[in-house]
């Protein structure tokens, strides 16, 4: 609830409607406009929901170029450890990294999401990151040093 609204009892009339009228409708303008890195309505998950997502610590072993992607990306090999192996996903991260940047650094990836075909590659994990306000991608990795398929706490 915006704080310029108060909740009352009293039935919506007059201009007490049309202000609500107005207000609805900017914040529907303001949910279309939304860009990624802005607040929205969040669901509240449980404990054992949270559990159930499998972020993964990866070492990037590989980058490639993408030219197939319709927005600029890299391909991306990462190994995640014994367990869980080498996996391939595509990255919209080029505005922020180079295959040099990222070749050797260690990132956190989703890695129980199904398979995806992304042109021609498959892609099996997802590189998590942070939208700045211009749309680009921060890396979300971890501080110092883990195990590869460490997973996140």
């Amino acid at each position: 609830m915006t704080p310029d609204v108060q909740r009352t009892n009293e039935p919506l009339t007059g201009s007490r409607c049309q202000r609500e009228d107005r207000r609805v409708g900017a914040a529907q303008t303001r949910n279309r406009n939304r860009k990624p890195w802005t607040a929205t309505a969040m669901k509240t998950i449980s404990w054992d929901e949270f559990e159930q997502v499998e972020l993964r610590v990866g070492t990037i072993v590989d980058v490639s170029d993408f030219p197939e992607a319709r927005k600029p990306a890299w391909k991306i090999t990462a190994d995640f450890g014994d367990e869980f192996g080498t996996r391939v996903s595509s990255a919209q991260i080029t505005d922020l990294y180079t295959k040099e940047d990222l070749l050797g650094r260690q990132i956190v990836g989703v890695i129980n999401f199904p398979p995806k075909q992304i042109g021609p590659v498959r892609s099996e994990f997802l590189v998590t990151g942070f939208y700045r306000p211009d749309g680009a991608v921060v890396l979300a990795v971890p501080e110092r040093e883990v195990p590869n398929g460490a997973k996140l706490a």
